[in-house]
């Protein structure tokens, strides 16, 4: 399984900005996804998952402000962040749990700063 993400920058305080992963090696369809993250001294915390039904869950930090979306076809989740805040910079990590183990994209910087 291979998990590769892209759309990291550096944005302004009320931005927005878009991440996408392209899964590959999996039944895509078949495998809820996520999208992680990791600021400078702190723990991976879940930012939002997305199920094989389309339901959805989100971080309560994120919620009204991140939208996270799959499309089966072309085997992507993706996550629509709007006013993007300083605390929001960290390394965003896409994440599926597949075959009883968990497998992460590589990762990909988000700043928010003015």
């Amino acid at each position: 399984v291979q998990l590769q993400a892209s759309g990291g920058g550096s944005v302004q305080p009320g931005g927005s900005l878009g991440l996408s992963c392209v899964a590959s090696g999996l039944i895509f369809s078949t495998n809820a996804m996520a999208w992680y993250r990791q600021a400078p001294g702190m723990v991976r915390e879940l930012v939002a998952r997305i199920f094989i039904d389309g339901s959805t869950n989100y971080a309560d930090s994120v919620k009204g402000r991140f939208t996270i979306s799959r499309d089966n076809g072309k085997n992507t989740v993706y996550l629509q962040m709007a006013s993007l805040k300083p605390e929001d910079t960290a390394v965003y990590y896409c994440n599926t749990w597949h075959q009883r183990r968990d497998y992460w994209g590589q990762g990909t910087l988000v700043t928010v700063s003015s």
